[in-house]
């Protein structure tokens, strides 16, 4: 029988129950779940109620950077990289990690650049297209009209 997490499931197990003023998980002993597991649901619900059956916020290290510096470092950053002395209009990991240390004085590393870029910020990876400097349009339509059928006609 797979087991089944009732205390992650928004809304689930918090219906009443045939017996009345008790939640829907506490007659779930024969249903896969441990019983000191709905022993310690029990307990919440009847200290906190539905809040307090719900995720608890995730643990570990806080972030170097708090909202206000991260919202800093958005303003900056859309200025673009050109105001911020670089010569190309192109935000690379490095260019975002001194863009960093100057408007906040927090060294991240490369990683943890990345991860503000697309978890904090929501930015994605953009490649530029790789185009010839010298590219010319109407010498390629020309070539494509012109040459391109004859050099196909020869095969």
């Amino acid at each position: 029988m797979a087991r089944v997490m009732w205390r992650c499931q928004p809304g689930a197990g918090l219906r009443s129950s045939p017996v009345a003023g008790t939640p829907r998980w506490a007659d779930r002993g024969n249903a896969g779940v441990r019983p000191e597991s709905v022993r310690r649901w029990k307990r919440q619900w009847e200290q906190g109620g539905a809040p307090a059956l719900r995720r608890s916020p995730a643990t570990g290290r806080p972030p170097k950077l708090d909202d206000a510096q991260v919202e800093k470092v958005r303003a900056a950053l859309e200025q673009g990289a050109q105001a911020h002395g670089f010569e190309a209009d192109l935000w690379i990991l490095e260019r975002v990690g001194l863009v960093v240390e100057r408007v906040t004085g927090v060294k991240l590393a490369r990683a943890s650049v990345w991860r503000l870029l697309t978890g904090r910020l929501g930015w994605s990876l953009q490649r530029p297209q790789r185009r010839a400097v010298e590219r010319d349009a109407s010498e390629i339509a020309r070539w494509v009209t012109h040459e391109w059928p004859r050099i196909k006609r020869g095969r």
